[in-house]
């Protein structure tokens, strides 16, 4: 995608408005046993917040957040307890625009480049590798379903996945969801980026009552993706 296109959000997604969500202290860890690491990639420097279970885990979840949002965004930090409670290990990770300061994001070549460094990055902290599971919210997860087949993801979780602009759904971003992975997509039914058709290899679960932010319950939300990875075998209960 070029920096013109007119898809490409310019400086944050609807439904992560500035000012919430953001933490106290930018450079801090995301969650109590998160281990922030620094991690260099072609497009500047990116954060991993890292949480581990105290068991082997049985995948490796890693996660972007959306184009003007960050980490702490409901469903992404519900997800993360969820999951490491069911024995995956989580990597959130902030583009590096986002660690520089700014809103806008950078171009989609830009976003993808340097999400393959994080994830390969991420993967060799683990031996042996368990299955690694990408996704992200909004934007993160169009940056990896993107990247799926780039990074040897064994499987995608799109949180909010933006189909098209809010009123053009002509602007279909259907295409993206073919990752060739078993991928799960979760949106709300009040979602104005539109709500993807499921497909062969995608399962489409809609959440009542949520619009693009997927704030109304995000432990809801969490549970549906930690169900789908554990009857994959992907996750532990």
């Amino acid at each position: 995608m070029k920096r013109s296109d007119p898809d490409q959000p310019k400086a944050m997604d609807p439904g992560e408005p500035v000012g919430r969500g953001e933490p106290a202290d930018p450079g801090a860890p995301v969650g109590p046993s998160a281990d922030r690491r620094s991690v260099p990639t072609p497009r500047g420097t990116a954060w991993v917040d890292l949480t581990v279970p105290s068991v082997p885990p049985a995948g490796l979840l890693v996660l972007g957040h959306g184009a003007g949002g960050d980490v702490t965004a409901a469903d992404l930090s519900a997800l993360r307890s969820a999951a490491s409670r069911a024995a995956v290990a989580v990597a959130l990770v902030t583009q590096p625009y986002r660690v520089a300061g700014r809103r806008a994001p950078a171009p989609a070549h830009h976003l993808d480049e340097a999400w393959r460094a994080v994830v390969a990055e991420a993967v060799a902290g683990f031996t042996p590798a368990p299955p690694l599971i990408v996704g992200g919210r909004s934007s993160g997860a169009r940056v990896a379903c993107r990247t799926a087949a780039a990074v040897h993801a064994d499987a995608v979780v799109a949180l909010a996945f933006p189909l098209h602009p809010p009123g053009r759904p002509e602007r279909t971003r259907a295409d993206e969801l073919d990752t060739g992975r078993p991928t799960l997509v979760v949106n709300g039914d009040r979602d104005p980026f539109g709500v993807p058709p499921p497909a062969a290899g995608r399962d489409v679960v809609i959440r009542p009552g949520e619009r693009h932010d997927l704030r109304v319950d995000p432990a809801g939300t969490a549970d549906v993706v930690v169900d789908w990875l554990v009857r994959h075998g992907w996750a532990g209960r």
